[in-house]
């Protein structure tokens, strides 16, 4: 009988390591969990410059009216003025890039093997901004790889679109360790760099995918189940871009029955994308 326990305790061990494999769970930080999201960080500031502020206005669908108002926006933390002016003076994608290759002072950058900048066509008009890379998107050096990024290439295939047409990003451009989700800190650290990307990118729509790319880009507390399926406002220096917020792809590979909510916002982005019909 105490043999056949120990089997059952092995058996039971290597299927939660095995599922802890698939969630991409690939290095042990320590013997005991950290709550790092309860850790203290440094109390919110002014956003860092007026211009460099997204700012939203819900915009209501044809033939329904516009529902209850969105949260209002959280406040981040202000970046110190040598990087302010550093983000001013990169006047391209490139030169933002060898920026975020200089830049020290987010700890993700010493524990990630490398730097997740973007994959696709930089003037597309589409772009679209994920949470983090994944362990995938590490080891190619491209955001939105392995899986998650064979089932995004299906959705985006759905209405004729391939990353030859799309310009792909994260908030966080190196992957935080074990893939856990970036702390608050970590993302007002780096959200000027994701703001200064989408400035420099000018893409026409703008598709937040997951909560973190929701919730910080959009300067929100809403649900994502609340953000997805709305076509909204954003500001991203002097323009005015449409943002379709979506589900995230990894999120569709662990809640398939949501994919329904995914065709319908693609769709959206289709009618969207389409041509005005010429005036008669």
């Amino acid at each position: 009988m105490q043999s056949t326990s120990a089997q059952l305790d092995r058996d039971i061990l290597e299927a939660v390591l095995a599922w802890q494999a698939v969630m991409g769970v690939d290095l042990a930080i320590g013997d005991m969990p950290i709550d790092r999201f309860a850790q203290s960080i440094t109390p919110p500031q002014q956003e860092m410059t007026q211009e460099a502020t997204p700012e939203l206005q819900r915009q209501p669908r044809p033939g329904k009216a516009a529902s209850a108002s969105i949260a209002p926006p959280a406040q981040v933390e202000a970046q110190p003025e040598p990087a302010r002016q550093r983000l001013e003076e990169a006047q391209t994608l490139a030169q933002l890039q060898a920026l975020l290759e200089q830049f020290d002072e987010c700890a993700l950058k010493s524990t990630a093997a490398r730097l997740v900048f973007s994959d696709g066509n930089p003037a597309a008009r589409v772009m679209l901004v994920g949470d983090a890379p994944g362990a995938d998107d590490e080891r190619e050096g491209r955001p939105f790889s392995g899986r998650v990024g064979a089932l995004l290439d299906k959705m985006l295939a759905a209405i004729g679109l391939d990353r030859t047409q799309v310009y792909l990003a994260n908030m966080v451009p190196w992957r935080p360790p074990g893939n856990r989700a970036p702390n608050p800190r970590e993302i007002a650290q780096l959200r000027p760099f994701i703001l200064r990307q989408i400035e420099l990118a000018q893409p026409e729509f703008l598709i937040p995918l997951g909560t973190i790319a929701m919730q910080s880009l959009l300067q929100t507390d809403a649900p994502p189940m609340r953000l997805r399926g709305q076509a909204l406002e954003f500001v991203a220096g002097a323009q005015k871009i449409r943002a379709f917020p979506m589900l995230h792809p990894i999120y569709l590979l662990r809640q398939p029955s949501h994919k329904r909510h995914a065709w319908q916002d693609l769709q959206a982005l289709q009618r969207a994308l389409a041509p005005a019909p010429p005036k008669p």
